[in-house]
């Protein structure tokens, strides 16, 4: 990994293998490529959910990537452009992270925290069978933060998953 002012630099050993090409992981496509690292996360070893969507869990919440499948150097490089904020002039990752840099206060930082949890609540009201992903592009937030808003509604008994981990709906209490 190589992190320059102007971007960050992932760089993994061994190209894509023959059947998969940087186009096919855009529209979606994956292929494992560590078979013993995805047993571990399997037997639950690691804590990790989502095989084979990194890159497009990364690409939904950050546009500016390019991949470069390097055959001959047998290489596959993930560059990721990084954005500089012009009012405090730090370095950014995401525009989320910006605005984030941009809150000064932890009052703000309450007052949003209380906003998005009374968005969550009102869209899921309206559509109990959101996904976590639909609720990250409607909020324009990261998966983390929704993931924490609904810990919290659900433990305030604010909210309440119904049904399997599949085809399941939310609650608004």
């Amino acid at each position: 990994m190589f992190i320059f002012d102007n971007r960050i630099e992932i760089i993994s050993p061994g190209h894509l293998p023959n059947n998969l090409a940087v186009e096919k992981i855009l529209a979606g496509n994956s292929n494992i490529r560590n078979p013993i690292l995805v047993s571990y996360i399997a037997k639950g070893l690691l804590p990790y959910k989502g095989i084979g969507s990194g890159i497009r869990r990364a690409l939904d919440d950050w546009h500016k990537i390019e991949f470069i499948d390097d055959r001959e150097g047998c290489l596959f490089t993930a560059i990721i452009q990084r954005i500089t904020d012009k009012s405090s002039g730090k370095v950014a990752v995401s525009h989320r992270e910006i605005a984030l840099q941009q809150e000064s206060s932890v009052k703000s930082s309450v007052k949003s925290s209380v906003k998005s949890s009374g968005k969550i609540l009102k869209l899921l009201a309206d559509s109990p069978n959101m996904t976590i992903p639909q609720l990250v592009k409607e909020l324009r937030l990261n998966t983390r933060a929704v993931e924490k808003q609904l810990a919290k509604l659900q433990q305030d008994n604010q909210l309440k998953r119904i049904g399997p981990a599949r085809g399941s709906h939310w609650q608004v209490n």
